[in-house]
């Protein structure tokens, strides 16, 4: 297994399905603050449907597809990122984040991203990046600045979240964008 350091206490790392135990007790951890904005925490609901959640990761990484990719602090899985889509044919992705309340304001998930933004378009050659997140979602929406995107627009009430109708704004960064804020 590989893992990338973020800072001296944390790191990046592929989230897999034998990672089920501790992935499911950083869920119950943060399950209130991680779920309001995201549904995968309603996905995860004891250890199986965990280990299943992962599994289904592991598929559609191993078909070049979406992908999970977990960050610990000081040993303890705290959060992650992922490859939400990633779709090498058509040179788009779209990657997203989560985190643990008592882990944000370290920089971890801007710093988690950019190693998969640079890993989208300096190894594998993609165009686009996208970030999808709820308007209402502000901590998100600020993790999509600080990587210089720039907001394209929102798609007004299309995600169905706990029976709330919400709407979503779409933010991208173009591989040549990437690349001039890589050279700063």
């Amino acid at each position: 297994m590989f893992s990338i350091d973020l800072a001296e206490d944390a790191q990046l790392f592929p989230l897999e399905a034998r990672h089920a135990e501790e992935f499911f007790a950083h869920i119950e951890r943060g399950r209130a603050y991680i779920g309001e904005y995201i549904g995968f925490p309603d996905r995860a609901t004891d250890l199986d449907s965990a280990r299943a959640l992962l599994a289904t990761y592991a598929v559609t990484a191993g078909e070049d597809g979406a992908r999970f990719f977990g960050i610990r602090l000081d040993g303890t899985l705290v959060g992650g990122v992922l490859f939400r889509t990633f779709e090498a044919h058509s040179g788009n992705c779209e990657i997203g984040c989560w985190l643990e309340p008592d882990a944000a304001g370290r920089g971890l998930v801007t710093k988690a991203c950019q190693v998969l933004i640079d890993y989208a378009f300096g190894e594998r050659g993609l165009h686009r990046v996208e970030w999808h997140a709820a308007s209402g979602n502000k901590k998100s929406l600020a993790v999509a600045a600080r990587l210089g995107m720039t907001r394209d627009g929102v798609m007004r009430e299309n995600h169905l979240h706990h029976g709330v109708r919400q709407d979503t704004e779409v933010w991208s960064i173009l591989s040549h964008e990437w690349a001039a804020t890589r050279s700063v």
